[in-house]
């Protein structure tokens, strides 16, 4: 399949490599160069990638420009006892029109998923996030998204598609793939109630920033995912400053790497995405450092998988039956080999959402429903079903 929409790494970014040491992460994987061209992707499971997309971005003109700089911190890092092939594809442009764009990253994630590979999109404005989206068309399965951010960005339905509207392009535009969307770190004050109501009828999840300060909380939630997209305007403006959308408060640089390598953990995510970077906006490089960082941390996640469910089957792990008045028992089962727990929800068989039979929680979820307190999400997918 041909990539010509793909562009090689600028050889200022190549020639630093030079001063790298030889276990540094940029010589120990594949790089698009003009050099040594296009990486063999045969063994690849997993490729890093840019998008120079900027034209929809709300308030931020200038994201997708100088990705080299979160190159640079990358390519400088020591990979962990990593077992993973990694690629770096370079970069998309800007094409002659926005549709251009996301038909190039739809194709390019699209042959990405089929063969396994996971894709890292280093983005470009979070309207990349529907493009993304759209990739899973072709393996006919419902999805979850997980969007950290501190806006729900839903827009309107009258709205072009843009950074802040994508998520009613998902839920509403045909073939909808979406079983669940949940945020992780939303502000109140960014967001109305009419849009908080809005995510409540339809069932999805929204966790305020307090709640998920505790990030050990995001685990089960990030194991539901198949699509994670971050914009990096939900990291504290201090933290990261390179987004013309940032603000006071939000993560610290840690509490996001945490974040960042439960997705990689997660035996389900399948693309990952870090938006809204604009580097004009930086100060000594500190948000490209960190986003790098982040990109360590999910490729370290990934190397760390445990292989449970979808991969293994639930008949061999624990089974806890739990009667709940007046409704039927809830069935929860723990990991043989991690120790994690899931919820079962009834679906009939066959039915497309069969994938989703199996709901993350924790130990505590179990413990909560052994006192008749019902866990929230088994409720909402439940409620999706009906």
């Amino acid at each position: 399949m041909s990539f010509d929409f793909l562009t090689p790494i600028k050889e200022t970014v190549i020639a630093h490599l030079v001063l790298q040491s030889a276990q540094s992460l940029g010589n120990t994987i594949q790089v698009h160069s003009a050099q040594n061209g296009f990486p063999d992707l045969s063994t690849a499971r997993i490729a890093i990638f840019g998008v120079q997309e900027d034209r929809n971005a709300v308030d931020n003109i200038g994201c997708g420009e100088n990705l080299r700089e979160i190159r640079r911190y990358l390519y400088q890092l020591f990979p962990g006892n990593w077992q993973t092939d990694i690629v770096d594809l370079g970069n998309i442009q800007k094409g002659n029109t926005v549709k251009d764009t996301y038909f190039a990253v739809t194709t390019l994630v699209t042959y990405l998923l089929k063969n396994n590979i996971i894709p890292i999109i280093i983005g470009g404005s979070q309207d990349l996030t529907y493009v993304n989206y759209r990739a899973y068309d072709t393996l006919e399965q419902t999805v979850n998204l997980v969007s950290v951010d501190s806006k729900f960005d839903i827009g309107t339905l009258e709205e072009d598609l843009n950074s802040t509207s994508y998520l009613s392009k998902i839920v509403m535009e045909k073939p909808n793939n979406l079983f669940n969307f949940s945020n992780l770190g939303y502000q109140t004050y960014f967001n109305s109630q009419e849009e908080l109501d809005l995510l409540n009828s339809l069932f999805f999840d929204a966790y305020r920033l307090g709640e998920v300060k505790d990030v050990t909380k995001v685990e089960p939630i990030m194991r539901d995912a198949d699509i994670v997209s971050i914009d990096i305007g939900a990291v504290k403006q201090s933290e990261a400053p390179a987004n013309n959308n940032s603000a006071p408060n939000g993560f610290y640089g840690e509490e996001i790497c945490a974040i960042a390598r439960y997705a990689g953990i997660s035996d389900k995510v399948t693309s990952f995405g870090i938006y809204e970077y604009n580097a004009k906006f930086d100060v000594n490089g500190q948000t490209a450092h960190l986003i790098a960082q982040m990109i360590w941390y999910f490729i370290e996640g990934v190397n760390y998988r445990a292989k449970d469910y979808p991969f293994s089957t639930k008949e061999t792990y624990q089974k806890f039956i739990v009667m709940v008045e007046n409704d039927d028992p809830i069935n929860f089962y723990k990991s043989d080999k991690s120790g994690r727990w899931w919820m079962e929800i009834n679906i009939i068989t066959n039915n497309k959402y069969k994938r989703h039979a199996l709901i993350p929680c924790t130990y505590q979820d179990y413990l909560e429903a052994t006192e008749q307190k019902i866990p929230e999400r088994w409720y909402k997918a439940q409620r999706k079903l009906i």
